[in-house]
């Protein structure tokens, strides 16, 4: 993850190329602690963006083979590593701007889910591929999707894995503008520009408000999806979605 300042923007870049900027439990703390210490009387806004072809993939499926937990560990690295993601971009006093060239899928996906604002060029993609590995969505995901798209969106996304273009994720409201690949960063500045113009801190506060008041709070929303998650792992539809991912082909689910 590469941690960027400048002109009052905190630039958060994914930096692994190599494996579409996959999700690791490094990753994920590496994103944590640069969303933990923002200061909205230094910055006026968060810029989240991945190197490469892909926002992100997602997690790293060559990992998740590597891995053995038991309920307990999976739950407390979701919870602490995934959720602590989600938890700092949700209670950021600064506003996060998800600029979305290429894939985000996965809990690529969930991140732009959680950030303030969205923005994708038009080649990007987007897509709840958890089932496809057997897992439950995560970083964040079962609270901010159902939210965002409205519930029956947010089930056909998790329960098939689909991916959308970026037209239809404009129109589910995952992204507020799809614009020409070439014109992303262009907009992204524009917005940023207008975020300058405001009070930060009060910003902050609005986003604290809306946020406390849209029912169910999110830290029980975290808790259940990591518990939910951690008993997801041990399933043998997590391990037939991961070996077939590793072989190239599509899993067989019993």
């Amino acid at each position: 993850m590469h941690v960027h300042d400048a002109d009052a923007v905190r630039y958060l870049t994914f930096d692994r190329p190599d494996v579409r900027n996959a999700f690791t439990a490094e990753v994920a703390r590496e994103l944590a602690d640069a969303l933990a210490d923002l200061d909205p009387t230094e910055l006026d806004a968060v810029v989240l963006a991945g190197e490469g072809e892909a926002f992100s993939a997602g997690g790293d499926i060559e990992a998740m083979a590597e891995r053995e937990e038991t309920p307990k560990e999976a739950y407390d690295r979701v919870r602490t590593t995934l959720g602590r993601v989600a938890e700092w971009a949700l209670r950021s006093p600064v506003p996060i701007v998800a600029s979305v060239d290429g894939d985000a899928v996965g809990a690529g996906l969930s991140l732009v889910a959680a950030a303030d604002f969205a923005y994708a060029g038009e080649s990007a993609r987007f897509g709840a591929s958890f089932v496809n590995v057997g897992l439950v969505p995560d970083l964040g995901g079962t609270v901010t999707l159902p939210r965002l798209v409205g519930l029956r969106e947010a089930k056909e996304l998790a329960f098939t894995g689909r991916l959308v273009d970026a037209a239809e994720a404009e129109r589910l409201g995952i992204v507020n503008e799809t614009v020409p690949d070439d014109e992303l960063d262009d907009r992204v500045d524009d917005l940023l520009e207008t975020l300058a113009a405001q009070p930060t801190e009060n910003i902050g506060l609005a986003k604290r408000a809306i946020h406390d008041n849209l029912g169910r709070s999110w830290r029980d929303g975290l808790e259940r999806e990591a518990h939910l998650q951690s008993l997801a792992y041990g399933t043998d539809a997590h391990e037939t979605g991961v070996e077939a991912f590793l072989e190239g082909r599509s899993p067989t689910f019993e």
